[in-house]
């Protein structure tokens, strides 16, 4: 069977729960599209994570990857288009490191877009009537870090598409949030469109700052 990898996170900055590690678990070892779900769940840690993606691409060898992480804050699912070469912590990472201002890749491309239909998936969740949205940005933090070394592997892949999907606050960590069940189903959905859509639709999801 054919598979699809889902990447979520550890907690971080001191939380007790991390929604993606949480909606990502509830997906390990189910079936979308005639695909087997395989999962990871990422150290939030500069230095680790991109080998502990490697590690989990190499024994799935999946035909989609899609890594999931928090974005506290923001207020729906959020499905990133582009992963930029740069880390800037705000906040040191799970092993005490804040780089400032360094590349990702030195000798790498400023950004890498994400191969996922981002438009189709948010039309899809819309439909569903669950809160999603186009980001710009995928932040300088870890999320960003394992977006851009996954996208680079990804560039020397033919035939494997991958992206980036931030989900907010579950119930009961901090507001704004969504249930639990509702963020699993987006991330279903988010699967089965990428699967099954090979051009995206061309629609407004733009912003203005």
């Amino acid at each position: 069977m054919r598979r699809v990898l889902v990447t979520g996170f550890e907690p971080f900055a001191g939380q007790r729960v991390n929604p993606s590690q949480l909606a990502v678990e509830k997906l390990a070892g189910t079936t979308i599209v005639g695909r087997r779900i395989e999962t990871a769940i990422l150290p939030c840690v500069f230095a680790d994570a991109p080998a502990a993606l490697r590690r989990a691409l190499r024994r799935y060898q999946p035909e989609l990857v899609i890594c999931v992480g928090e974005a506290g804050g923001r207020e729906a699912i959020t499905i990133e288009r582009v992963a930029i070469n740069v880390d800037d912590a705000r906040i040191a990472d799970n092993a005490g490191a804040q780089p400032i201002d360094r590349a990702i890749a030195r000798r790498g491309p400023a950004a890498y877009w994400s191969t996922l239909p981002i438009k189709a998936i948010v039309a899809a969740l819309a439909r569903r009537k669950i809160p999603a949205a186009v980001s710009q940005t995928a932040g300088t933090f870890v999320c960003n870090h394992v977006f851009y070394g996954l996208m680079r592997t990804l560039s020397r892949r033919r035939g494997v598409r991958g992206g980036f999907i931030h989900v907010p606050y579950v119930r009961g960590q901090g507001k704004p949030s969504l249930p639990l069940a509702t963020i699993v189903e987006g991330l279903e959905l988010a699967i089965a469109t990428a699967l099954t859509t090979k051009r995206d639709v061309r629609t407004r999801g733009g912003a203005e700052h």
